[in-house]
């Protein structure tokens, strides 16, 4: 028998050991740059608490998500230009450098300063995990692997706020930080040793400069009106108009230059693709709903059906089991049998189901039935969760998996901005009017100072209508993202099932 070339080999992927590892550094990776997103959320009075500077508070989240959103399209682009190695390398570098300049900060503007290195490379970390996946495993047998990676992403995700609650109440704050430094250390050497070498190339590649300015300031201005809208300025301020203007007319200028760019940070050749746009619409809105509901859910169940932090988070639990089991099973019955339309489809009819029924939750329920219905709604999820990425990669050759993986990721990135901005406006706008009609007699409290220890140490009386205001402002929203979810059945049904490619087309 003929002895495979090394050709066939790169076309036929990695086996064996050597992909174990691999496969264990990008688990690692995938881990720590999901945990990020919420590990903080707990932990938040504590810091502000040692740190000073409330009014600073918020940058804290809205540093990272904004400084890894700017850097996903570059990332995407420059791994298929130059190769995914190296970069991956640096992203992981610099998402320890920033944990660390986090871990010792003496000051808000030096935690601030942190979550920006650290989301420069948690940015590319999310692109590259997948991407790098594509670089080793061929479509046919990538679901198993996406499956597990996208259960160990969302795991994290979600349990995040309650691992940020057991690190302040035992070892302290700063190890948020400081525990995810040697996991990340971890994969940069597995992926160090065992990732092949980046290519060389002979004529330096042109990079589309404009591209990067422009999608940069389009999504700085984006996650500061969401960020900022209805919190630091009113909706019809000048300083919000201005943002969203801005935003417009970046995304405008945007889309002129990529039309005539040598090598388009964002080739607008891939919304030709119908499959390619029905799949970053559909994870726009599932992450619009499902970061709208995670954010919001621990507060909820503190307040409403006082729970203590770490119990609140734990309720989480129920929908990163749903979403394990059917990560997991959707990308294994994918790589098994090459069938992954059903999936997309009943993964949309089953989260609107879901949604529905936690738009049913009541004061003092008996605990079970937000565990069920959570446990519902992540089991949805979790089937078209990385079917959904699987699809977009199997619809280009394997020069552009990095850009049409960044661009997907991108739009769920958006959809995740607005779920917790724009959601989290009209909760607080609700709750505002509920207050001001049934606690008019009552001092001092307002929906910027509701926390749960204040709520601890007000009157049973007052206890009961803020509970009741705090569900009947909340709860109502969750309906609303139904609808979302059965508009994404339709969009879903529009899928055209090509088959899964069998070998990585390198061309």
């Amino acid at each position: 028998m003929a002895k495979p070339t090394e050709t066939n080999s790169a076309a036929h992927g990695i086996h064996g050991r050597r992909l174990a590892f691999i496969f264990t550094g990008i688990l690692l990776a995938t881990f720590v740059s999901s945990l990020s997103e919420t590990i903080a959320s707990t932990a938040l009075p504590t810091i502000v608490g040692d740190l000073g500077g409330v009014e600073m508070m918020q940058w804290i989240s809205t540093a990272y998500i904004l400084t890894s959103t700017i850097v996903m399209p570059f990332y995407g682009k420059v791994s298929d230009t130059f190769g995914r190695k190296r970069l991956f390398m640096a992203a992981l570098t610099l998402y320890a450098a920033g944990k660390a300049v986090c871990g010792l900060s003496m000051s808000m503007g030096m935690l601030i300063c942190g979550r920006c290195i650290s989301g420069l490379g948690g940015g590319g970390m999310s692109i590259l995990a997948y991407a790098t996946l594509s670089d080793v495993v061929p479509p046919r047998r990538l679901g198993t692997y996406m499956g597990v990676a996208g259960a160990v992403f969302t795991t994290s995700n979600v349990l995040g706020p309650v691992l940020g609650g057991w690190f302040v109440q035992v070892p302290g704050w700063r190890w948020i930080f400081w525990f995810t430094i040697p996991l990340a250390a971890i994969a940069l050497v597995a992926l160090g040793a065992f990732l092949p070498k980046d290519g060389r190339h002979a004529v330096r590649p042109h990079l589309d400069y404009g591209g990067m300015t422009t999608v940069a300031l389009a999504v700085s201005t984006l996650v500061l009106g969401m960020a900022w809208g209805g919190v630091v300025f009113p909706w019809n301020s000048w300083q919000a108009i201005g943002l969203f203007a801005l935003f417009a007319a970046s995304s405008v200028a945007f889309v002129l230059i990529e039309r005539r760019a040598k090598n388009p940070i964002m080739p607008l050749s891939l919304f030709a693709n119908r499959n390619f746009v029905l799949c970053c619409v559909t994870s726009l809105l599932i992450d619009v709903a499902f970061m709208g509901t995670v954010t919001y859910l621990p507060t909820y169940f503190q307040i409403v059906d006082k729970m203590s932090p770490e119990i609140a988070g734990l309720m989480n639990v129920p929908m990163s089991i749903g979403i394990f089991i059917t990560s997991t099973a959707s990308g294994f019955l994918a790589a098994k049998t090459g069938k992954y339309k059903w999936m997309l489809v009943a993964s949309s009819a089953i989260a609107a189901i879901g949604f529905f029924l936690m738009s049913t939750m009541q004061v003092h329920e008996a605990i079970i039935l937000p565990l069920l219905y959570q446990f519902i709604l992540g089991f949805g999820i979790g089937f078209g969760m990385q079917i959904l990425l699987l699809v977009v990669q199997n619809e280009f050759p394997h020069s552009m998996v990095g850009a049409a993986t960044a661009t997907y990721d991108f739009f769920s990135q958006i959809g995740s901005v607005i779920g917790a901005s724009f959601i989290g406006t009209l909760f607080t706008s609700r709750l505002s009017a509920d207050l001001a009609s049934t606690l008019p007699a009552v001092d001092n409290i307002s929906v910027a100072k509701i926390t749960p220890q204040l709520v601890d140490r007000l009157p049973d009386a007052v206890q009961a209508i803020i509970a009741q205001g705090y569900s009947d402002a909340l709860v109502p929203l969750f309906l609303w993202f139904a609808p979302l979810c059965a508009l994404t059945v339709v969009l879903m049904l529009l899928v055209k099932a090509h088959p899964l490619a069998t070998i990585i087309n390198h061309k």
